[in-house]
């Protein structure tokens, strides 16, 4: 009897953990659309009109109420069709694609940004959040919240931008923050040719395992820091490799920088100085 008396207490708290999570899903998501306003007039006038037939005891209005809440499902459909179409979409996407199509679409952003970057040599520093947090980094810099696009990170670090000077922090396929100032390596084994940002790039990928692009506003040259190894001269087609490596298969970034032949390709970080190339 314990046990049946057990079995229907979780059954109850889990059935009403589920429509907690879906009610408050339902509304988070239409928050923002047509169809919240409209929910709101009709719960709002709903609610009036009950108190109304209550206090004043009408007799008329209630039946008419009670008639119209049994049709409501269908007014609701009919209502919110272009937001339950949205939805149903999305969540077929997520469920199928989500994951792997997201984290590829940030890899296209990057890239096109990162060339239009190195082709009119514009500085940049941009930090790849993966597996352990950089909250602190986030809260230190200027808040966003917008989705990755490669215009809009282009114009984050045009020349006499407001946000040009420190790093952009990406967290899943979100910009979270821009003018971020990143710890500098504490290495005296590299290059005194390395700028700020190149050495701001090591720091991070010492201290976390973060992975951070840079691009050069002496050369155009696109630098990727990762593991505490710096390979530079990165073409678009190898740096597209090495993302899809680490976003779309998760590879390892100690298997990425120091493994593989991209590392024996390219610059290291801790060279001497008449071994490192100019960036």
């Amino acid at each position: 009897m314990t046990w049946n008396l057990l079995a229907d207490i979780a059954r109850t708290v889990f059935e009403i953990g589920i429509l907690t999570f879906l009610i408050y899903r339902g509304l988070y998501f239409l928050r923002s659309t047509r169809g919240a306003y409209v929910l709101a007039g009709l719960g709002m006038m709903s609610i009036a009109l009950y108190a109304l037939s209550n206090a004043l005891n009408f007799r008329v209005i209630p039946d008419i109420m009670r008639y119209l809440l049994q049709t409501l499902a269908i007014a609701l459909v009919v209502i919110f069709q272009p937001e339950l179409r949205r939805a149903f979409a999305q969540l077929g996407s997520y469920v199928f694609w989500s994951g792997n199509r997201r984290r590829r679409e940030l890899a296209g952003e990057l890239i096109g940004a990162l060339a239009n970057l190195s082709r009119h040599r514009i500085g940049a520093l941009i930090v790849l959040e993966r597996r352990v947090g950089i909250k602190g980094l986030v809260d230190e810099g200027v808040k966003l919240d917008a989705k990755v696009n490669g215009m809009l990170l282009e114009s984050i670090f045009y020349p006499n931008s407001a946000l040009h000077d420190g790093a952009v922090i990406i967290r899943g396929d979100r910009i979270v923050a821009a003018k971020a100032i990143l710890p500098l390596t504490a290495s005296t084994e590299i290059s005194r040719r390395l700028g700020t940002r190149h050495r701001a790039a090591l720091g991070i990928s010492e201290d976390t395992d973060a992975v951070a692009l840079v691009v050069s506003e002496e050369t155009g040259v696109i630098s990727l820091a990762g593991h505490g190894v710096l390979l530079s001269n990165m073409e678009m087609s190898e740096l597209e490799e090495i993302l899809e490596k680490l976003f779309v298969l998760n590879a390892s970034a100690e298997d990425i920088f120091t493994n593989s032949p991209a590392a024996e390709n390219h610059s290291r970080s801790k060279r001497s100085p008449s071994e490192m190339e100019e960036f």
